[in-house]
């Protein structure tokens, strides 16, 4: 058994269940300073801008993937790194390793197809004498034993293991990040600065051995990174978000995003992009395409009620198609919000041809307020 039972999620330190209030003082403290905002004309670089942005407030590095066994054995996997700045590079501090400018959280989950099962964990860590941070030689990002290094331009390797389950896993991209958005950003809603830098690597081969139990599973498939930095939140009308990453076997990916209106409806700002076998993107705006839930499933945990099953329309690009959970028991239930990141699986039509793909699929918002990402 892997940290208790299947599904439950373990905070893995004390200080992780004090989250919201933690994050409350040391915005108060230490409120005084300027952060970056993300704003148009940004020219991104690599693989500098693989590393972390410290003068922008918030910044995550997102891996998510499917892969395969030669036995059959399926999973996804979800690895992620999150930095939350909580005092601006411009102030000055003293020398300490007590005190530091960011917190580092991260999420480890597993959700095992064949069983129907789903593993998650989190790491918090102020990051005090090393055993947290970013940009670190090679590493891009690390907490504790959970860590992602860069072997190459545009190439990975991740590592976690928390009680009975590991992972250990090459990526490696042959094709160049799909800036997201215009002119360098991603707008999230309307204002200056409410926005993000957002790239994505869509299409990421992905080998290596993962272990549940003490038994392992040699493994290849394909992983989605997604790496984004900003430092304006939700605005204040906003309630959360249901994202998509699409990878189609025929070669193609599609990412695709709404922004849900507290009142109801979807925020303009809503958009995706869409890359052909050859790399080549094309935005998909607000007016591009439909969302429609198909099915819903209820939390035992958080009691969220989510929709676990998506027709997405797209007419620009003849694309039809039904996105469906492997399973529906894929809720990270944990402190300080709970939201529903898992394995899906894709089939439909493009141009009256049948398509099919895997992905994942995120949705926030639906168990409450997202702390630390949502304006007062």
């Amino acid at each position: 058994m892997i940290g208790g039972s299947p599904d439950s999620g373990r905070a893995s330190c004390f200080m992780f269940r004090f989250f919201p209030a933690l994050f409350f003082l040391l915005s108060v403290i230490v409120a005084q300073g300027a952060w970056r905002e993300a704003l148009p004309g940004w020219k991104y670089e690599f693989p500098a801008d693989h590393g972390s942005h410290p003068e922008f407030k918030t910044e995550w590095w997102y891996f998510t993937g499917n892969l395969r066994a030669e036995d059959g054995f399926e999973l996804g996997y979800q690895l992620t790194f999150f930095r939350q700045g909580v005092i601006p590079p411009e102030r000055k501090l003293p020398a300490s390793q007590f005190i530091q400018r960011d917190v580092n959280f991260a999420h480890f989950a597993v959700s095992d197809i064949s069983k129907g099962q789903f593993y998650h964990f989190q790491e918090l860590s102020r990051g005090a004498f090393g055993q947290a941070g970013f940009d670190d030689g090679s590493r891009l990002a690390w907490i504790k034993d959970w860590a992602c290094e860069r072997t190459g331009l545009h190439s990975f390797r991740l590592r976690a293991s928390e009680g009975g389950l590991k992972i250990n896993l090459e990526l490696e991209s042959s094709r160049e990040p799909v800036i997201h958005g215009q002119d360098g950003v991603s707008q999230k809603s309307s204002g200056e600065g409410r926005a993000s830098h957002y790239y994505s690597l869509t299409r990421m081969n992905t080998r290596g051995v993962v272990e549940i139990d003490g038994k392992n599973y040699v493994v290849n498939g394909l992983t989605w990174f997604d790496h984004e930095w900003a430092t304006n939140q939700l605005a204040n009308n906003q309630s959360g978000w249901d994202w998509f990453s699409i990878q189609f076997q025929d070669g193609s990916d599609l990412m695709l995003f709404q922004i849900r209106m507290k009142q109801g409806g979807r925020d303009p700002y809503s958009a995706g992009t869409f890359v052909d076998a050859s790399g080549n993107s094309t935005e998909v705006t607000y007016s591009d395409f439909d969302l429609v839930p198909l099915e819903w499933w209820t939390s035992p945990d958080s009691k969220a009620r989510y929709p676990v099953a998506w027709k997405v329309s797209i007419p620009k690009l003849s694309l039809d198609c039904t996105v469906r959970a492997r399973f529906p028991k894929q809720e990270l239930a944990a402190d300080p919000f709970s939201y529903w990141e898992g394995a899906v699986a894709v089939f439909g039509t493009r141009a009256g041809s049948p398509v099919s793909g895997k992905g994942y699929l995120e949705m926030t918002g639906y168990a409450g307020r997202i702390v630390g990402m949502q304006a007062k």
